[in-house]
């Protein structure tokens, strides 16, 4: 319950309700388990407005619904009597009642514990609203007490001034702490770090708190002025320092009035979604739609993005105009797009554009950011900046650009040992670095891959994105497809509207032998992002099931689109050499096989076998999909 709502088997299977509020119910039994909880108070936590014989029995239905939801896993498990409604917590496992007590001892657990409640279930009853920002309160408070404990017991000063730091992410407010940061950093010996932590106080109590630090603070800070200055701050606007900081604006309604309630929902269906790309940070939609109204007022948001658009109907369709609007000067409008569908169905009109909204602004942002973050001087620079400068670098595949990234990513887990995505990326160059043939995959390079990405989702178990790269790291590198499924699925669960998890996803069942699912999931991905800037490596992830499926003709088609893309990518140049070399096609299959020696020029058969993760065990009288693969590279001429 820490983050989004998960439900699971212990064997990993999804038994997650469907509606939200018998969700609700489920949560408000595990968390009070294995007291009853009176069915009055249930209902009049969920359904407060409604009259009290339809609210128990709509309660009747939710019971039901978890009923069938937790299937055989459930039997015993829930108890229910005319009066109240209990839950066994002997055979269950519950984050939001076992995290606070790790916390102590494990960072992990503590960053968990600092994830929103229930972050999905907001919205569903006045009361219910109510209850969740209570047990929110009660567990920030929880995380408040365990930072500031190992805080206390922290014997070194490069150590207090991380656990200061992480005090200081639950409430900024608490001065005290800010003071012994700062001369935590001194101690240590970087003053630099001293004053560029004073720096900090002052901003965040200004902003924030509209007022300055009490002389004391500054006092101290003052004190330490002798032969090393303090840091030059560049005068650039504020940024977001771990994510771009967008807005959904309302959406105007452009002559049916009655679209309105379209507008709102749209624009929440879709900050609900951008919300799920753990790096963004989405400011809430009805903070956006005040200042909205409020003229002149949207400044105030200090946003990076917006979102803007209008909502026409027309007979029976409905065309949305959007727009990504880029606040930094020069202030410019840098993605728009146009949306047709049937009005017919409103609910299925706003999943489907918000799915593609999201999966198309959030790579351009991405883009975005990483150019800008190019181009600042390097002064102060942090974790998020070093990671937005090393993406490009990995998707340029200059060998070495690349090594320079691998660089600028171990600096950054470095600068900020808890900020997930820098590992989860710093996986990633891994992947690449085995795929283009730069290193083995032998032990050190396996197990530097798995810890990076493993660190990733346990700072961040919602991180979808850190969950896909896992599951490729599994897959790709250690063919471990079974585990590698299973992470994707709760990747998808998380955040079905992320490109990559799909194209992994697909790639991760053609591994085992499931071509034409692979297929569909890649075509998933291609709805989402049509224009992909990363497609050149997305869209080769097609050809292996086109080849394993012997749709040789197909393959050639679709790889020297891809290689168009990318000149530089070895990747497709394979399995296209590999189709080449069934149909007979020699001369073709010597020039795509020179073209992949002059980038790879010990790539062999054995290699071949050696990396390919694919499915060993023949199926339907066909050849097992490794040996078609190998038998392929042999005809083209591949040693």
């Amino acid at each position: 319950m820490l983050g989004r709502m998960d439900v699971r088997a212990i064997t990993g299977e999804p038994l997650l309700p469907r509606s939200r509020k018998t969700r609700a119910v489920l949560a408000v039994l595990a968390l009070e388990a294995p007291a009853a909880i009176s069915r009055q108070r249930l209902a009049d936590l969920l359904w407060s407005r409604r009259g009290e014989e339809q609210s128990r029995g709509s309660l009747r239905q939710a019971l039901h619904e978890l009923q069938e939801s937790l299937g055989e896993y459930g039997r015993g498990l829930l108890t229910a009597t005319r009066e109240t409604v209990s839950l066994d917590t002997r055979s269950i496992w519950v984050d939001a009642r076992e995290v606070p007590g790790m916390a102590r001892d494990r960072v992990e657990a503590l960053n968990l514990l600092l994830s929103e409640f229930l972050s999905d279930l907001d919205g569903l009853d006045a009361a219910f609203d109510t209850w969740l920002q209570q047990q929110r309160r009660r567990l920030r408070e929880l995380a408040l007490d365990v930072a500031s404990a190992r805080l206390t017991s922290a014997t070194t000063p490069a150590a207090r001034a991380q656990e200061a730091r992480r005090v200081l992410t639950i409430d900024a407010a608490q001065e005290p702490v800010w003071r012994i940061l700062i001369r935590s950093e001194a101690e240590a010996g970087d003053r630099g770090a001293a004053f560029a932590a004073w720096e900090e106080c002052r901003r965040i109590f200004a902003e924030r708190f509209r007022s300055a630090p009490s002389p004391e603070t500054a006092a101290l800070a003052e004190s330490l002025r002798g032969e090393v200055p303090a840091p030059v701050l560049m005068p650039t606007r504020r940024t977001a320092g771990r994510g771009a900081r967008l807005g959904v604006m309302p959406f105007r309604v452009l002559g049916n009035e009655s679209d309105e309630e379209v507008s709102l929902g749209l624009a929440g269906e879709i900050t609900a979604s951008l919300a799920r790309f753990r790096w963004l940070v989405l400011v809430d939609s009805a903070s956006v739609a005040a200042a909205r109204r409020s003229e002149g007022q949207t400044e105030q948001l200090d946003l990076d993005f917006s979102l803007s658009g209008s909502i026409q109907r027309g007979g029976d369709r409905v065309r949305v105009t959007l727009q990504l609007t880029d606040h930094r000067p020069p202030e410019a409008v840098v993605w728009t797009e146009r949306f047709d569908r049937d009005a017919a169905d409103i609910l299925k009109l706003q999943d489907e554009i918000a799915a593609e909204v999201v999966a198309r602004v959030d790579p351009e942002i991405l883009l975005i950011e990483a150019n800008r973050a190019a181009a600042r001087p390097q002064v102060d620079i942090t974790a998020y900046d070093l990671l937005l400068r090393a993406i490009p670098a990995i998707y340029r595949l200059d060998r070495q650009a690349y090594e320079a990234a691998g660089a600028m990513l171990e600096e950054a887990t470095r600068l900020d040992p808890d900020y997930a995505p820098a590992f989860a990326w710093h996986a990633y160059w891994y992947l690449f670095l085995v795929g283009q043939g730069w290193a083995r995959a032998d032990e050190e390079v396996l197990a530097k891959s798995e810890e990076l990405a493993a660190r990733a989702v346990s700072l961040d178990p919602s991180d979808a994105h850190a969950l896909a790269i896992l599951g490729h790291v599994r897959a790709f590198l250690h063919h471990q497809i079974p585990e590698a499924v299973s992470l994707y699925e709760r990747a998808l669960a998380l955040n079905p509207n992320l490109p990559l998890a799909w194209v992994f996803s697909a790639l991760a069942l053609s591994y085992r032998g499931e071509h034409e699912e692979a297929l569909h999931r890649w075509e998933r991905y291609k709805r989402l992002a049509p224009f992909h800037p990363h497609a050149f490596f997305f869209d080769a992830t097609r050809l292996v099931p086109l080849l394993l499926l012997g749709r040789h003709e197909d393959v050639d088609t679709a790889a020297r689109q891809v290689t168009a893309l990318h000149t530089g990518f070895t990747f497709p140049y394979k399995v296209w050499l590999s189709a080449l070399g069934h149909m007979g096609r020699m001369e073709d299959a010597a020039k795509v096989r020179g073209k992949l020696l002059a980038m790879e020029p010990d790539f062999t058969l054995a290699k071949a076998r050696e990396r390919a993760p694919f499915n060993t065990v023949p199926k339907d009288g066909r050849p097992a999909d490794i040996e078609h693969y190998i038998a392929g590279l042999r005809k083209a001429g591949l040693a």
